[in-house]
């Protein structure tokens, strides 16, 4: 059920977005399917193992990425929880990533910052009302 608000201009933004880096992760858990299957059945079980769990892990996180698209798209209120949830797993990552050290401050920095703007924006009173919150 749509609410009964126009779309902010920044909402269809990042819908598209989503869609975008939704579709993406489909083509690129498949190839990482692909690629651990190959390792599974070429005698590098566990690397290959390893792969396929990451190749399901990101199909299923681009499965839920379409989702926010499609919710975004159509103003759906749960979507906006879902975004918020979404970026604060972001932030967490990217937190974790620096800690491991799998990453760098710069690369780390962009990400929370990026992150961070998307918050701040659905947490605008117009965004908030348009998905009836």
């Amino acid at each position: 059920m749509r609410t009964s608000g126009t779309r902010p201009t920044g909402i269809t933004v990042l819908a598209i977005l989503a869609a975008i880096g939704g579709v993406f992760g489909i083509f690129g858990s498949l190839g990482l399917l692909g690629v651990g299957s190959i390792g599974v059945f070429g005698g590098v079980a566990g690397a290959g193992a390893a792969i396929t769990i990451i190749g399901l892990l990101l199909l299923a996180l681009s499965v839920v990425e379409l989702a926010l698209a499609y919710g975004f798209w159509m103003l759906q209120p749960w979507a906006w929880s879902l975004g918020v949830i979404l970026q604060v797993a972001s932030i967490a990552l990217s937190v974790l990533e620096l800690v491991l050290g799998y990453a760098t401050i710069g690369g780390i920095l962009v990400s929370v910052a990026i992150s961070a703007a998307i918050l701040y924006y659905l947490n605008t009173p117009a965004v908030r009302s348009a998905f009836g919150r």
